[in-house]
């Protein structure tokens, strides 16, 4: 048996298959077709709902119901478009929809909507000092929602519209409250501590964890996997935690990228900004820490970044919690250490230290919601023109996410200076085979790499008035 509220009304339902979609049993199950699917993959947003989770049942999250396991609704309040009006009154977002002509074939808009309507019911994190700002939090809303007509100036103009009117007659406090957590799926796993989650790990050593189920769903979508058992990590506390120490952060497998926002904007601006363009904000509502490590993929947008901080993990399961440079967790394509019934507790990320700089740059085909063809993370400590204790990373460019400790030592002690540069291009080439796949070509994963680095030396030794490339 499933429970969760839909739309203000309580709903019970047959515990689903482990694989199945929150958007699957919207459609199939409850009808719920206002919920669309255009991509099942994470990418367009037109399957958009909103939930509030048990441990947030104030916090509105939009997310993408079609890499959603189903079971993740168990407690939740789950909002689709049909739950907006009530009777013939428009939602205050719906009304600024219509006003402004904003839906052109309307296959988005129930998404579209659903966004906007998070934004809306969260308005009180919204900082909106100034158009820029208000600008800001709408760009990153809409940013998982695609528009296959290209209405988005009069979507814009919607959603300026609304979020600068009085407040609708139901703001957050108003909804109904959140049931209990009701999951009795014996082949879904969903333990509530760590002593159950090592009790689960014990009896089925090999199953899948899933925590935000952003690279897990797709492979059921697209390739049509199925799962005897799934444990699932998201009613974990433990593993959601974000706390400080005396060497840096000791930050939760389970913490979202949404949620690990703060903390970057605060501490690690350069990381800060990678994570706006890390998927948008439904991946980054569900995505986690932990798994963008543990699935080891050589693109994988932040590991590159940990292992040029020089981050640990605290891993822990049935062969005992223990800790581990991130420099010796992957093994292979997709490989790691960690064996089957363990999983990443932690990461551990060093403070950065006095006149310590952290440079990321992605290079992707779009800047937001997508896959980085190459990606390199950078840190070192500048005292005038010279580099000390330089660790640079990059993604794309080997079968794991990689350190290049042939360019680091072109740098180390040095000044970047352009005969330097041709030296560290040199290292890099040699450093490296990348492979030919969908996102890039060898050859231009080793141009793109080396453009990198000459991005590293012009922002080092920028004109001043000198302005980078927002884009890229």
């Amino acid at each position: 048996m499933l429970s969760f509220t839909l739309n203000d009304h309580p709903v019970q339902c047959k515990s689903p298959a482990p694989e199945t979609s929150a958007l699957t049993l919207l459609r199939t199950t409850l009808g719920q077709c206002g919920t669309k699917e255009g991509c099942a993959s994470g990418d367009c947003g037109a399957c958009t709902i909103t939930i509030t989770s048990p441990e947030a049942p104030r916090r509105y999250k939009s997310v993408n119901a079609c890499i959603l396991p189903a079971h993740q609704l168990a407690g939740c309040h789950v909002t689709t478009v049909e739950g907006l009006a009530k009777e013939t009154q428009l939602h205050p977002v719906q009304q600024a929809m219509v006003e402004h002509h904003a839906s052109q074939c309307g296959f988005c808009t129930p998404g579209i909507v659903m966004s906007l309507y998070a934004l809306y019911e969260n308005r009180q994190e919204v900082d909106m000092v100034d158009d820029s700002h208000l600008d800001h939090h709408i760009e990153q809303a809409l940013s998982g929602n695609l528009c296959r007509c290209t209405g988005y100036r009069p979507i814009r103009d919607a959603a300026r519209a609304v979020m600068t009117t009085p407040s609708g007659p139901r703001p957050a406090q108003d909804k109904a409250p959140v049931p209990p957590a009701v999951s009795t799926a014996r082949d879904y796993l969903l333990p509530t501590s760590l002593s159950d989650l090592h009790a689960c790990l014990a009896r089925h050593p090999d199953a899948p964890l899933v925590a935000g189920g952003t690279d897990l769903m797709v492979e059921a979508n697209a390739r049509l996997r199925t799962f005897d058992t799934l444990i699932d990590l998201t009613r974990l506390p433990e593993l959601k935690q974000i706390m400080p120490l005396q060497e840096g952060w000791y930050i939760g497998g389970g913490v979202t990228f949404e949620a690990l926002l703060p903390l970057a904007e605060k501490h690690y601006p350069a990381l800060a900004e990678l994570l706006y363009r890390l998927g948008s904000r439904q991946i980054r509502e569900q995505a986690t820490v932990g798994g963008n490590i543990a699935n080891a993929s050589p693109i994988g947008d932040t590991p590159p970044i940990w292992l040029a901080l020089n981050a640990e993990l605290i891993l822990d399961g049935l062969s005992g919690e223990r800790r581990l440079p991130l420099d010796e967790f992957f093994t292979g394509y997709r490989t790691t250490v960690l064996g089957a019934g363990n999983y990443i507790k932690a990461l551990i990320l060093p403070s950065l230290a006095r006149h310590q700089a952290l440079w990321v740059w992605k290079l992707s085909k779009r800047r937001d919601d997508d896959i980085s063809a190459v990606l390199m993370a950078a840190s070192a400590t500048v005292t005038g023109d010279r580099l000390d204790h330089v660790r640079i990373a990059f993604g794309g460019m080997a079968a794991t996410p990689a350190r290049a400790p042939a360019l680091e030592q072109v740098l180390e002690g040095h000044q970047l200076t352009a005969a330097r540069l041709a030296m560290a291009r040199k290292a890099l080439a040699e450093e490296f085979t990348p492979l030919d796949d969908v996102r890039a070509s060898s050859t231009y994963r080793r141009i793109a790499a080396g453009n990198l680095i000459e991005r590293l030396y012009w922002h080092l030794n920028a004109v001043p008035g000198h302005k980078e490339l927002t884009h890229a």
